[in-house]
């Protein structure tokens, strides 16, 4: 059975074509559970792997989700657009909300899992602090789950010596977090760095995170400095690349 069509285009990428299309002009709504392989072989004349590479094809891409024994289903969950200038605003969290406050509007937002610890630096995190080697630092870990759905995994990295007995060093740190408090120990951020890049989950990262098979993360690795310039927390974030739209405004 050939496997490309007219146009030598994988048969497979045209049938998730069509299940694309389809979602678009909402012929399956979220939710909603699209034809199964079976289905995709007797109407396209396809081999089964045809159509499991179709449907896989809309699961990478975050556009549907696979439920054991059910099917494969059109994602009901809404990406997160991160609005990476506004979240970071002074205006945000000097004034007690959360970074979060910016993204996420009403929707309810839940950190299910949280760790303070203190730990040798990493050589990476270290050379960024500007620490002597496995010089002791604070590691906040958290997990975020957005409307039941996790969505990214956080670790931030600080001085044990700058936040020693801070709320920094407890797992509520109070209105307007980490910043908020590095601001009233006299070490404001004034600036911040993110440098993204993107890979495949570990198999630990895919069971936290809930992943699709073939979904990739979005790995953003940000620092916050002083006005003077001082590195004070270099913060490894773990983002699931179906639940995200990052988003950047600036001026010319």
């Amino acid at each position: 059975m050939a496997t490309r069509d007219d146009g030598g285009q994988p048969k497979y990428r045209r049938i998730a074509d069509v299940l694309r299309e389809a979602i678009r002009l909402g012929d399956y709504g979220p939710g909603a559970r699209l034809p199964g392989e079976n289905e995709l072989m007797t109407e396209h004349g396809v081999a089964r792997m045809t159509a499991r590479q179709a449907l896989g094809v809309l699961q990478t891409e975050g556009i549907a989700e696979s439920r054991k024994g059910a099917g494969v289903f059109v994602r009901a969950f809404r990406p997160v657009r991160r609005r990476g200038v506004q979240r970071l605003s002074g205006e945000l969290w000097g004034a007690g909300r959360s970074i979060w406050a910016a993204d996420i509007e009403d929707r309810d937002l839940v950190v299910d899992q949280i760790a303070v610890t203190e730990e040798p630096a990493p050589e990476r995190v270290a050379h960024v602090l500007d620490l002597a080697p496995g010089a002791p630092v604070c590691v906040r870990s958290r997990r975020f789950v957005l409307d039941g759905k996790p969505v990214l995994l956080a670790a931030s990295h600080l001085s044990a010596a700058l936040v020693a007995g801070s709320a920094i060093t407890r797992e509520d740190t109070g209105p307007g977090g980490i910043y908020a408090r590095l601001a009233e120990l006299g070490h404001e951020p004034a600036h911040f760095r993110e440098e993204v890049r993107s890979r495949m989950p570990s198999q630990e990262e895919s069971r936290r995170l809930s992943l699709s098979a073939g979904t990739p993360v979005m790995l953003i690795c940000r620092t916050a400095f002083t006005a003077d310039g001082r590195a004070v927390e270099v913060n490894e974030m773990i983002l699931d690349s179906a639940s995200y739209v990052l988003e950047y405004d600036f001026d010319a």
